[in-house]
């Protein structure tokens, strides 16, 4: 492989890895919050009636940003009938075909992505809620999210080329 490509994939998955693991501590962020209205609720009395928001928020941007990093790790929910009884060289084949399907995918959903937060940004969305948060920062991180995923699956595919060819990136 050339040297472009193996210092692209060390980027990407560099890249993805240290936004993964920056974004798995928004969980506790999360569960705190949630902690705080729970307590404030039953004990004083006092409902937050934004922690609902703030916590769809939170679990978007945990689930978004964490994408690449989860494709990295390997973690995702794989069907497996066959999978797991073909030789490392077979997945890898199988792998850097499906990725094309996944990079076109990807690609779709990032326009539509950007779609959705241009729009936004110049209609000056908000929730529907009580108090009306600003959708931008969220359409944002989606957008990063899906770019994020899409810059790791390119990175798999030339990983998965590179063993289906014999060669460790």
């Amino acid at each position: 492989m050339p040297n472009v490509i193996k210092s692209y994939v060390k980027g990407v998955d560099a890249l993805n890895r240290f936004t993964g693991l920056v974004t798995m501590h928004l969980i506790f962020v999360m569960i705190g919050l949630l902690l705080y209205s729970s307590i404030s609720r039953t004990l004083f009395d006092t409902p937050i009636n934004s922690v609902v928001t703030i916590s769809q928020f939170l679990m978007s941007a945990y689930y978004l940003l964490g994408g690449g990093f989860s494709m990295q790790e390997d973690a995702h929910v794989r069907m497996d009938l066959f999978y797991s009884r073909w030789s490392p060289k077979g997945k890898a084949k199988a792998d850097s075909f499906t990725s094309i399907f996944l990079v076109f995918y990807l690609v779709v959903l990032l326009i539509g992505a950007i779609s959705s937060t241009m729009y936004t940004i110049e209609v000056g969305q908000k929730t529907r809620t009580l108090v009306p948060y600003p959708l931008t920062p969220i359409k944002v991180l989606m957008t990063l999210g899906v770019f994020l995923m899409l810059l790791q699956a390119t990175s798999a595919f030339f990983k998965d080329l590179a063993k289906a060819r014999g060669v460790t990136l």
